[in-house]
């Protein structure tokens, strides 16, 4: 493998992205009512709301795809990132029942659990070998504070010091501030000091509070999640971001949220990965849903990589999308597929199908075979290299005896 290494803030981005895409724009003509779309991207300017109203409405996917995967070359050629993690979810007891959730339990059901410290680092032993990145998120535990958090993050850190922490939401970490009777900053700076690398961005749902008065009533606000991200960013903690597409938003929601995503990245660029993931309906109670079609999810993720300019990273998940759609999305702007996971709960109970058990082989075979080349990085996008595609040896098979 060849590596190399970049800076939170540029996260493996090509300084000169600008310039790259107006060159690789100019080379090809495109339909008369992308012109102006075209133009504002050739010359780094940030395409409105409305721009994005055309993206959507537009009658080629396969033009405003292509347009977005030129958007993704201009920023990392022809690399496509992954990387080695496994997801514990420390427990599925959660006061609040958000009607999207398939995963949630009350602490009386007979399938509810709640990890011991001690349990949740024998499920990273599991895995240790394998991983460099344990990414954490779970119910809002109505008698774990910050201090339970406190001390399984150190615990994990002192026997797995090389393992990068992506742990709990922004609705978490409220929770957690209430609990302690501290403010979110605070919270967020006991956290850090115990260990915690970056937040996985899970809960942005549509930031819009009209929307999820409906499908997440009792969450964090649309300000609170910006706001928890933010304060995040002032103490150098690296984020990430989510959006929850095919319940009951309009278009027009979903490209405020982005609006309002890539305003935050403006501020401290520590904004790192947007997350577009479809709604998925299996034991969720929202039968007024939208589900979203597999084009719908490509033009999304098109359409994410063209709008946020700030956001470095565009991630096809493929936990809950699919590889299939996963592979078809790295040629309409994503740029990563997050990781071998190892073992998922959240997505699949809600009805994902994808495979928990990839590897790098596996993992990079898929990024070959979508056209690009297979990128393994850490948790921060901060140190990179470079995958040469061989599968993994077969053991030897002794001689059958003639």
């Amino acid at each position: 493998m060849t590596g190399w290494t970049s800076t939170p803030r540029l996260a493996g981005c090509d300084e000169n992205w600008v310039e790259n895409l107006s060159y690789l724009l100019a080379k090809y003509n495109w339909s008369e009512n992308l012109h102006p779309i075209v133009n504002k991207l050739s010359n780094g300017e940030r395409l409105s709301i409305a721009d994005g109203h055309i993206l959507y409405s537009h009658t080629s996917l396969n033009e405003v795809g292509h347009l977005a995967n030129l958007a993704k070359l201009s920023r990392y050629g022809n690399s496509v990132f992954f990387n080695s993690n496994v997801h514990v979810n420390q427990t599925n007891i959660c006061v609040l029942a958000c009607r999207f959730c398939a995963f949630r339990r009350s602490k009386k059901q007979a399938d509810s659990y709640a990890l011991s410290i001690d349990e949740y680092l024998e499920e990273i032993e599991k895995y240790s070998g394998l991983i460099d990145e344990v990414h954490s998120v779970g119910g809002l535990h109505p008698d774990w504070d910050v201090s339970f958090y406190e001390k399984l993050i150190s615990a994990a850190k002192r026997k797995y010091p090389d393992i990068s922490i992506k742990a709990l939401t922004a609705v978490e970490i409220k929770h957690l501030s209430n609990k302690s009777n501290i403010n979110f900053t605070e919270t967020l700076k006991r956290l850090k000091k115990a260990g915690l690398d970056s937040l996985p961005g899970g809960g942005a749902e549509i930031l819009n509070d009209d929307v999820r008065g409906i499908i997440c009533n009792g969450k964090e606000s649309s300000d609170e999640y910006l706001q928890i991200h933010r304060e995040a960013h002032t103490i150098g903690l690296p984020s990430n971001a989510t959006m929850l597409f095919g319940t009951i938003e309009s278009i027009n929601d979903r490209l405020v949220h982005m609006d309002k995503l890539r305003n935050l990245a403006d501020e401290y660029r520590l904004l790192q990965c947007f997350v577009p993931y479809p709604f998925l309906p299996d034991s969720t109670r929202l039968p007024q849903a939208q589900l979203a079609t597999s084009n719908e999810i490509l033009r999304t993720i098109a359409v994410s990589r063209l709008m946020l300019d700030s956001v470095p990273h565009i991630k096809a998940y493929r936990m809950n999308i699919g590889d299939e759609v996963a592979e078809l999305a790295l040629n309409y702007g994503a740029d990563d597929i997050d990781g071998t996971v190892r073992q998922e709960s959240i997505m699949h109970l809600a009805g994902a199908k994808s495979s928990l058990d990839y590897g790098i082989f596996q993992m990079a075979k898929l990024v070959k075979d979508a056209g690009f080349v297979p990128v393994k990085r850490n948790t921060t996008y901060t140190k990179f290299s470079s995958v040469k595609l061989e599968p993994p040896k077969r053991a030897k098979r002794l001689k059958i005896i003639q």
